[in-house]
């Protein structure tokens, strides 16, 4: 007869009762306790960086006598300023005669132009912002956390990179620590200090959004939804490690405030930038003297590029670097100095970044084939217009083949052919239809046709006679001196 000890049982199954219930309990709690200490705390990173951010104040001098903006507020001159708004006239604001002595010339005051951010890049008192912060300012102001006020001195101002440096005498400063921005990732927790709307040393945070964003400006930025807001501008953006990867510059709004997109200056590129106007006050860029534009997968299946990557050169300078290596216009820039050229955005960027005077390889796309040339960089200057031709009436040539993609084409005149550097071609008279859609107009010169190059209307003619009429064809044609391709249908 087998005898139970009932409360030594009870005892045991109470025991096993309460293990499954702590494990059952307990083993999912692990994880949330993992994420609610992964969650960021930027409090020691507002004490480690918050000493190295500066307010910014810039000053112009202005006529009493008509003071634009009158006595508006100076935060709401920021606001116009910012965002391109144009400053209403105050009618009630100050006025003063001149002072015996001085004629009809008016007196001048200081006057609040904006407001912005910065930090402190060295001990001595070197000190990055944006250059739109202190464009047109007759004097700045800098103010540190600790009250102090300095007046600063204008070191340099980069207007393509929006990056600009300004020096106050002082010594002993708190600088910030750069990042490396390669090891910056998307998702990842980023902090900005700056004085949005005047108000200053003020924290937001948010994540990197993405990197390398192509806004149409010469560097690519990083885009975060940190809350930035007018005043922020020139203010760092910074990592989980206290270190400064980026400059606050642009916000993507429709009402002036934030609405989480926000663009910072990658600080790699920055502090190039930096180095060049604090030796020389300005920057030196290279150059190659070539319009381009985006290759787009029409394009790059139609001309046997397969891929759709590199740069489109529209028009090359005459007598620039890019003609002297010989690059056409129509010629795809798939490498620059060994290395390959993803969008036409990249290249200004990889050009921008050689030195002057230094030869570098370059590998174009044309007519099927790829060509290695050498190119050798010159210094950037503003841009040039195209110069602008009268040309002689072309001798008329009517071709069949052209009118079923609505085109109407005459052959070059030599003096075309000679002011436009080509060997052949034929100049749209008139365009409808399929040409009419494709962009084709009067005055353009049709240069080759599917990969092969059109000498003249009678091989225009044959070259589209001996096309699949049931494909479109490209199409590479000039405009001035800008060239470009198109995608035609034969009309049915």
């Amino acid at each position: 007869m087998i005898r139970f000890n009932l409360k030594a049982l009870s005892a045991c199954v109470l025991s096993a009762a309460m293990a499954v219930t702590a494990s059952t309990v307990l083993l999912p709690l692990t994880p949330a306790l993992a994420q609610v200490r992964a969650l960021p705390d930027f409090t020691d990173l507002v004490e480690q960086v918050g000493p190295s951010v500066v307010n910014i104040r810039t000053l112009e001098k202005v006529s009493r006598r008509a003071s634009p903006g009158g006595q508006m507020d100076p935060d709401m001159l920021e606001f116009f300023r910012r965002f391109g708004l144009p400053i209403p006239n105050m009618p009630n604001g100050p006025r003063q005669s001149p002072p015996p002595g001085h004629g009809q010339q008016p007196n001048q005051e200081d006057q609040p132009r904006g407001v912005g951010s910065g930090f402190i890049l060295t001990p001595d008192g070197m000190i990055m912002t944006n250059a739109h912060v202190v464009e047109g300012a007759d004097e700045v102001i800098v103010t540190l956390t600790d009250k102090r006020e300095f007046k600063a001195k204008i070191i340099g101002a980069d207007k393509r990179s929006d990056v600009a440096v300004v020096k106050i005498e002082a010594t002993g400063l708190p600088a910030v620590k750069v990042g490396d921005v390669n090891r910056l990732r998307v998702g990842e927790w980023v902090m900005a200090i700056g004085s949005p709307f005047g108000l200053e040393n003020s924290v937001t945070a948010g994540i990197v959004s993405a990197k390398q964003r192509d806004t149409g400006d010469y560097l690519p930025f990083i885009q975060t939804d940190v809350a930035i807001n007018p005043g922020n501008s020139g203010g760092p953006l910074i990592n989980m490690r206290g270190e400064v990867v980026g400059i606050n510059s642009q916000i993507y709004s429709r009402s002036g405030g934030s609405m989480g997109i926000s663009f910072s200056i990658p600080m790699d590129e920055a502090v190039r930038v930096s180095e060049q106007l604090r030796a020389t006050g300005r920057v030196t860029r290279g150059r190659i003297g070539v319009q381009i534009e985006q290759v787009t997968k029409e394009v790059a299946e139609s001309i046997g590029l397969g891929q759709p990557y590199g740069a489109l050169v529209r028009g090359v300078e005459t007598g620039g670097p890019a003609d002297k290596a010989g690059v056409e216009a129509g010629d795809v820039i798939i490498k620059f100095d060994g290395k390959r050229v993803e969008k036409s955005s990249d290249l200004p960027r990889m050009v921008g970044g050689t030195k002057p005077g230094v030869r570098s390889p370059l590998t174009v796309f044309r007519r099927g084939a790829s060509k290695d040339l050498t190119v050798t960089i010159a210094e950037i200057e503003a841009d040039k217009t195209a110069a602008q031709t009268t040309e002689k009436e072309p001798k008329v040539a009517e071709s069949k083949m052209a009118q079923a993609l609505g085109l109407d084409v005459s052959d070059l005149t030599d003096a075309a052919k000679k002011e436009l550097k080509i060997k052949g071609g034929v100049q749209v008279k008139a365009s409808s239809d399929a040409a009419a859609r494709g962009g084709l107009r009067e005055g353009d010169v049709i240069v080759a046709v599917a990969n092969v190059a059109v000498s003249n209307v009678a091989g225009f003619e044959k070259i589209l006679s001996g096309l699949d009429k049931t494909k479109p064809v490209n199409i590479l044609f000039r405009r001035g001196e800008w060239a470009q391709y198109t995608m035609l249908r034969f009309n049915s």
